[in-house]
């Protein structure tokens, strides 16, 4: 029996995101962008996508204007000279029929390789993880400087013709950074031992981004309970402290969250509602009533942690994603590994052709296919 995948080629509009189906292109640092400044590759490279039915495109991570804001010398930016190239890649998108919005984001103490900033970097406690010092305690300076590239960037992409700028709050960087409390030991109102406390500085980052782009542009802010340095982490342990976590964000004026985890299929607090219970994105949604994202080793054998070890993963079925988006636990689905080797990957799906979809190879990463 041939799988239904209709679901995921529904049309979706919120908050004047009007998009033709469910299916997002999930941010993939590339580091291709030399001297900060996305090439006519790159720009090739989110066009295939669009072209190949992806119904919303979210950028590679691209940094705001502060001096160690970017972990690697070929992570774009989102500010300068870079605005020319990306206005060049948003025009490519529209004309190809497709829609995007850049990831904005700060790096913080994470670390990627053997490259150093020339300043040093920042972060809330001068931590990247337990017990792990890097770079420096942020000032209060630091701080509303920083919040104020946020917003910057944020306005950029709405006038540069994007349809949507999310907000990068996952994985350990930046903003996340705040959130947990191993990286984040302030004794002043930036920290707390609660995480509504340590919640306030993305808060007043979502405060000041919706106050630059007016009331009507869509903000999407990604998050995840997991942390480059820790992927057990956990910044709320129970559906309550998630509520106490997320409602905040969406009263300041986050549109849409984007709920990272390893495996879609895996429940949040499988003590609560079992093993086939909800996702993070499901809870997130169910708690906050705002639309959700949900990602997390899509059409694919195995999780994002083998790319790193330079290891593929096979195509897989969807029949997990289908019912759960049939059951409405999430409203859209983000690909990333399966759409980085093969940019018609939904185009594929749509028209049922799944003997022709290709797994991921870790040498997709090397080069924009």
């Amino acid at each position: 029996m041939t799988l239904k995948t209709d679901i995921l080629f529904r049309p979706f509009d919120h908050k004047g995101l009007s998009l033709k189906n469910r299916i997002v292109m999930a941010p993939m640092t590339r580091g291709m962008s030399p001297d900060g400044i996305p090439t006519d590759d790159v720009a090739g490279y989110y066009e295939r996508r669009a072209e190949g039915e992806v119904g919303l495109i979210l950028s590679e991570g691209t940094v705001i204007d502060r001096p160690a804001s970017r972990n690697m010398p070929t992570i774009p930016f989102f500010h300068g000279e870079a605005l020319e190239a990306w206005t060049k890649v948003i025009d490519k998108v529209h004309a190809a029929g497709g829609k995007m919005g850049p990831q904005i984001w700060h790096t913080g103490a994470t670390q990627a390789g053997e490259w150093e900033p020339d300043v040093p970097v920042e972060s809330p406690s001068g931590l990247r993880g337990p017990d792990m010092p890097r770079g420096a305690e942020m000032s209060e300076a630091d701080i509303h400087a920083t919040i104020a590239a946020f917003a910057q960037a944020a306005k950029d992409a709405k006038d540069r013709g994007f349809d949507v700028a999310e907000l990068h709050g996952a994985h350990g960087y930046l903003i996340d950074e705040f959130f947990w409390a191993e990286t984040n030991k302030r004794t002043d109102e930036w920290g707390g031992d609660t995480i509504e406390a340590r919640s306030r500085f993305a808060v007043e980052v979502v405060k000041a981004v919706r106050a630059a782009v007016g009331p009507d542009f869509p903000i999407i802010l990604r998050l995840s309970q997991w942390k480059e340095a820790d992927f057990t982490a956990k910044l709320a342990a129970t559906p309550e402290e998630m509520e106490r976590w997320l409602m905040p964000l969406v009263e300041a004026g986050v549109d849409i969250l984007h709920c990272s985890q390893r495996r879609f299929w895996e429940p949040e607090f499988p003590e609560i509602d079992g093993e086939n219970g909800l996702n993070f994105a499901g809870w997130a949604k169910k708690i906050t009533g705002v639309p959700t994202i949900s990602v997390g080793s899509v059409g694919l054998s195995s999780d994002f942690t083998t790319a790193f070890a330079g290891q593929g993963a096979e195509a897989s079925a969807l029949d997990k994603l289908v019912t759960r988006m049939e059951a409405g636990e999430f409203d859209l689905i983000a690909v990333g590994r399966a759409l980085l080797s093969d940019p018609a990957w939904a185009a594929k799906v749509k028209r049922g052709a799944f003997s022709e979809l290709k797994g991921f190879d870790a040498s997709a990463l090397a080069e924009l296919v």
